[in-house]
């Protein structure tokens, strides 16, 4: 029989020992688990476990901040960047609902911890991560901040979660609650060039921080989740961002921010994106962007920082104060946008195979084609991409017989849009050719502050600036230069009357080695007429006369006084306007008249700042007196006689707009603008390029339209000038300045100087529209030719 075992029972003294060594290794253990646990604290701030961030830097944290351009107005037009569409907001410009919206969800405890929510960190352990997460408000900020790249090994996240905790205890000491909000708001990338929550704001709902609407707010907070998932535009995943967002709103109610109906209400709404990308390419004054950037870089070559190193105008967060009104840059864009499609239409109509063979080009031979297409082929920026790449000729030529997939420019229901097409290069190139172009620049006589520029029908793909950089034929905006010399020289007066028949300037008499005889449009060579009808109506005899008195020497000296820089051969032909002369520069020319004699040299940039307010540049006016402002107050007058009964006579109302034969384009809109205006229209000889320059008291506005090559130009008068190509552009934007009170565009006439000595009223011979001067009449003001 088998002996039984019997165990031995425990003595109470036993259990005790037994005991008492459970508990001696349970606080070994959790002594251990303290000790290392500070230990790693310990090593983390001596950054022995990774480099650790200095109380300079943690002062100062490094972030890339975008270059903001701002208008008169205060508002932003743009920014350059590179990576980072960062510009920093303060907590006081944080609306309530954002920040309640980020605390509720991220960290409810942010007022009361020190950087670690041992709470939650706790209730994470315990529950495996389970029951949330808990990162504070800070620990994000200093991942942000500090963490470059998260690691997936996991004992190196370990490292560099602890060194995270140390960084947010450090920021908790050195920043105040309110400013680590704002800071974290500042830093994270909601994707989208949305770097930053200003940037968010305005490109997510077109808006600034503080006019973000509650449940805007909520969808912002929802994308600190994951920006990259939670993207809101219609291709990404606007549901879950929606979903994402109705958490948020949950939260707020749950920790009693906002009401359960409101919670409700929100919830069962859209997330209504005003999505407005804010990119190089898109945006308001695109083209003045693209000047600015130029004018940026050769500021910084000249201007380096105190240390001796150079701005970076893409990441040091300047701020450039500009003249640009951003309510006149929308006016003057809305104008451009409104007119061009229905110019755009009419050129079209007349390019079709069935009217124009060569279209878009007119009067022109299959070679001349073909040579002005291989000039254009060989300045493209597809030639000098694959020519930097060591491609031969050949094979670049070669290319631009390949049919390639690309998305092309188009005008769809009067819209800007985009085709996505197949097309040869060469094919492209032609198709572009064919589109006209505006260039257009709004301009305060009084102090040279240029107010609205529009280089372009649409930068993304037309990036040629038409403002300053295109210089085309000026057709009859020359002439109120002749006019000017003219008055200057013999004291005339716009009463006085000149005979409209032909002259002719014999060779070599002004440099011109042929003989020139100037022809009016009209075929008119009768009587007489004012000089104010002569210029109103743009009659050409007149002006050749007047070049024929003065000469051309004096006329090139005029404009040059007047701020042209373009060349200007001083030849008896430049009365018509026939040298290539910018917008830019014509703005200021004509602008110089409104100004009493006086030229302010455009200004575009009044100061800039550097990222903490510093001025680092301040604009000095450059001024100088050109004309007596009896002189210029004459010419002025003159060119009242354009609209009041010439050439611009049609901004005055719709008077042609009930009669079915002629369309908005020739007719104007209507406009209906009575108040003084003075202008000059222009035409080139082949229908190329219209022009429109206008003036009130306080505004000089020039308008050029024409196609990149004069060889495609309108075959008819009708629409081919001036003042159906360029006008309409004017009257609209004018019409738009007018209507906004705010803005304060005098509808005064222009000021008369005091003892003014040249007569200006013509009404006593000037009668019942007719614009012939009897020579009959007993009238002192005939000049003597």
């Amino acid at each position: 029989m088998a002996k039984k075992t019997v165990a031995k029972k425990k003595t109470a003294k036993e259990n005790a020992q037994d005991f008492s060594k459970y508990v001696r290794r349970f606080w070994i253990i959790f002594t251990g688990g303290v000790v290392a646990f500070f230990l790693m604290f310990l090593l983390a701030s001596w950054g022995l476990l990774g480099e650790m961030p200095d109380h300079t830097i943690l002062e100062n944290p490094k972030t890339f901040l975008a270059t903001e351009i701002i208008s008169s107005d205060d508002q932003t037009l743009g920014k350059f960047y590179l990576d980072d569409n960062r510009t920093p907001v303060d907590y006081e410009e944080l609306p309530k609902e954002l920040v309640d919206a980020l605390v509720a969800t991220e960290d409810i405890r942010h007022y009361d911890h020190s950087g670690i929510d041992f709470r939650g960190t706790v209730r994470a352990i315990v529950k495996m991560g389970k029951g949330g997460g808990a990162s504070t408000i800070s620990q994000q900020l200093a991942k942000q901040l500090f963490t470059k790249q998260v690691s997936s090994n996991k004992i190196q996240r370990i490292f560099q979660k602890v060194r995270e905790w140390v960084i947010a205890t450090r920021l908790e000491r050195q920043y105040t609650k309110e400013e680590i909000i704002a800071m974290y708001f500042n830093i994270y990338d909601f994707g989208n060039n949305a770097d930053g929550i200003r940037s968010a704001s305005r490109i997510y709902f077109g808006k600034e921080p503080k006019d973000l609407q509650l449940k805007e707010s909520a969808m912002l907070v929802g994308m600190f989740k994951n920006s990259s998932l939670y993207n809101p535009r219609p291709h990404r995943n606007p549901e879950g961002v929606r979903n994402r967002r109705n958490v948020v709103l949950a939260q707020m109610y749950k920790y009693e921010y906002i009401s359960e109906s409101v919670k409700d209400s929100l919830q069962n709404t859209q997330l209504d994106l005003n999505y407005s990308p804010e990119s190089h390419r898109e945006g308001s004054a695109t083209y003045f962007r693209a000047y600015l950037d130029k004018f940026m870089k050769d500021w910084i070559k000249e201007n380096p920082k105190p240390d001796g190193s150079k701005y970076n105008l893409y990441n040091d967060g300047l701020k450039i104060f500009t003249t640009i009104d951003s309510r006149m840059q929308h006016y003057a864009e809305e104008a451009v946008g409104r007119h061009m499609p229905r110019l755009q239409a009419e050129f079209d109509n007349q390019n079709t195979p069935d009217r124009n063979k060569t279209a878009p080009f007119l009067d022109l031979e299959k070679e001349e084609i073909e040579a002005l297409m291989n000039s254009g082929m060989r300045r493209s920026e597809r030639w000098r991409v694959l020519k930097s790449q060591g491609k031969s000729d050949k094979e670049i030529i070669a290319s631009f017989q390949k049919p390639t997939q690309m998305s092309v420019f188009a005008w769809k229901e009067g819209q800007p849009s985009e085709i996505d097409t197949i097309m040869k290069p060469m094919d492209s190139m032609r198709y572009y050719k064919s589109f006209l172009q505006p260039g257009m620049m709004s301009m305060d006589p009084q102090t040279g502050h240029v107010k609205a520029w529009v280089g372009g029908m649409n930068f993304r793909h037309f990036q040629y600036d038409h403002v300053k950089l295109g210089k085309r034929q000026v057709g009859s905006t020359f002439k109120p230069f002749v006019y000017a010399t003219a008055i200057d020289q013999l004291h005339l007066s716009p009463c006085d009357t000149i005979p409209r028949q032909q002259i002719t300037i014999e060779a070599n008499k002004y440099g011109n080695p042929e003989p020139w005889t100037a022809k009016n449009s009209d075929g008119r060579y009768d009587g007489f007429l004012t000089l104010k009808s002569a210029l109103g109506n743009s009659v050409n005899t007149a002006t050749a006369r007047l070049m024929d008195k003065v000469g051309p020497e004096p006329v090139v000296d005029m404009a040059k006084n007047l701020g042209i820089t373009s060349e200007i051969p001083a030849v008896p032909a430049i009365a018509l306007g026939t040298p290539d002369i910018s917008v830019y520069e014509m703005v200021a020319a004509y602008a110089t008249f409104a100004n009493k004699g006086v030229y302010n040299k455009p200004v575009m940039v009044t100061r800039i700042e550097d990222k903490n307010g510093t001025v680092l540049y301040q604009f000095t006016p450059e001024t100088k007196d050109v004309l007596s402002a009896e002189v210029a107050y004459t010419t002025v007058n003159l060119m009242q006689g354009v609209v009041e009964a010439g050439s611009g006579s049609r901004l005055r109302d719709s008077w042609r707009t009930n009669q079915t034969l002629y369309k908005e384009i020739i007719t104007g809109y209507p406009y209906e603008l009575t108040n003084p205006i003075a202008g000059k229209t222009g035409t080139t000889q082949n229908q190329s390029d219209g022009w429109f320059m206008g003036m009130v008291p306080n505004l000089v506005t020039g308008v050029w339209v024409g196609a990149e090559d004069r060889a495609a130009h309108f075959k008819h008068i009708s629409y081919g000038q001036g003042a159906s190509m360029a006008l309409p552009i004017w009257g609209m934007y004018m019409k738009s300045c007018y209507g906004d009170k705010e803005l304060d565009i005098s509808k005064a006439d222009f000021e008369k100087p005091a003892n003014l000595s040249i007569e200006v009223d013509c009404s006593k011979w000037e009668g019942n529209g007719d614009d012939d001067a009897d020579p009959d009449d007993d009238l002192d003001g005939v000049i003597d030719f």
